[in-house]
């Protein structure tokens, strides 16, 4: 069974917005980036802690991302994220953008951890990938 993706909700603010009123497409980055951040902080882990006390770093890896929609000032989307692809040292997200029903973005984001001394590949800790099953 493919479990629910975690939902963020966000407002577009006019900081968020291009010269043409809807939402400047690198913003969608960051929205999916709350989402994925909070996904773990709601499974207890801080990244600011792992980071501190575990020399742990998650960096995006790979970006696949369609735009569907335009989305505009003021609507209040939600913001989806689910591990579809837990890895050794990669976590691989399917994320999506939703104006209630309506698809706006779908995007698959890989991220990569890295130690935070030497920013090269580490396995995800063991703690973590518990938190998400493999479909094998």
């Amino acid at each position: 069974m493919i479990p629910a993706p975690f939902v963020w909700p966000q407002r577009v603010y006019y900081q968020h917005t291009d010269a043409s009123g809807v939402v400047f497409h690198a913003n969608y980055l960051g929205f999916m980036e709350n989402a994925r951040t909070e996904l773990l902080q709601s499974l207890g882990f801080d990244l600011g802690k792992l980071l501190r006390d575990d020399g742990v770093c998650f960096v995006v890896h790979s970006a696949k991302i369609n735009y569907r929609r335009p989305a505009l000032l003021n609507d209040m989307l939600n913001i989806t994220a689910r591990v579809a692809q837990p890895r050794r040292a990669r976590l691989v997200f399917e994320q999506q953008v939703l104006r209630r029903e309506e698809l706006m973005v779908d995007a698959e984001i890989t991220i990569a951890c890295v130690s935070a001394a030497t920013y090269k590949p580490i396995p995800v800790p063991e703690r973590i990938l518990e938190k998400f099953p493999t479909s094998s």
